[in-house]
């Protein structure tokens, strides 16, 4: 890698975190600078401005995202799906700002085609997970409102071992209960 490659870097991954933690609004020159430990004349050389330093955060999000995906689509267990999880943190907090922020149409155009590979790679190891194997529709379905459903309720401190399982519990249980009654169950959003 070049030098220039790992002075850029340390911007991308300073934008990377502040985005993640805080959505749009934290991206503030100055204080990004301070974070990083580096000067806003630096910024500019490598960025130009924030539209194009923000365009690089979306692109190497995308970067993140498939490798997690990759990751996923390889998982075989639920106890390897919430490691995967678990490592992804930022990247998943990062996603979400991107849905919390999506009147933005770059924000909604990234987390729209992460959700076009990204529940397609999954897809395999959560129909084990939710015992949904026999059902590929249903299956996806259910993905896919889970995903809205996780993205509202995520934070730093919920992205852990313990509240995944307990949310794959809960999204089992309305499984259960939905071929159990043939109809589908109201779901209250609380895991």
């Amino acid at each position: 890698m070049s030098e220039k490659w790992n002075k850029e870097l340390i911007w991308i991954e300073q934008g990377y975190k502040t985005f993640a933690y805080e959505g749009p609004q934290g991206l503030r020159i100055e204080r990004l600078a301070r974070s990083a430990g580096r000067n806003k004349s630096s910024f500019y050389h490598f960025f130009a401005d924030l539209e194009i330093f923000t365009q690089n955060l979306l692109d190497h999000h995308m970067e993140r995202a498939k490798e997690m995906v990759q990751k996923e689509s390889e998982a075989k267990t639920e106890n390897e799906l919430v490691q995967i999880i678990v490592d992804h943190k930022t990247d998943l907090l990062f996603n979400r700002q991107l849905r919390f922020h999506r009147e933005n149409p770059e924000f909604r155009t990234c987390y729209e085609k992460i959700d076009g590979f990204s529940i397609p790679g999954l897809l395999p190891v959560w129909k084990e997970i939710i015992g949904l194997k026999e059902d590929n529709y249903l299956a996806k379905l259910v993905l896919t409102l889970a995903l809205e459903n996780f993205y509202l309720q995520i934070t730093d401190e919920t992205i852990n071992e313990t509240w995944i399982k307990g949310y794959f519990k809960k999204v089992r249980e309305m499984v259960k209960l939905f071929k159990k009654t043939n109809s589908i169950p109201i779901v209250d959003g609380s895991v």
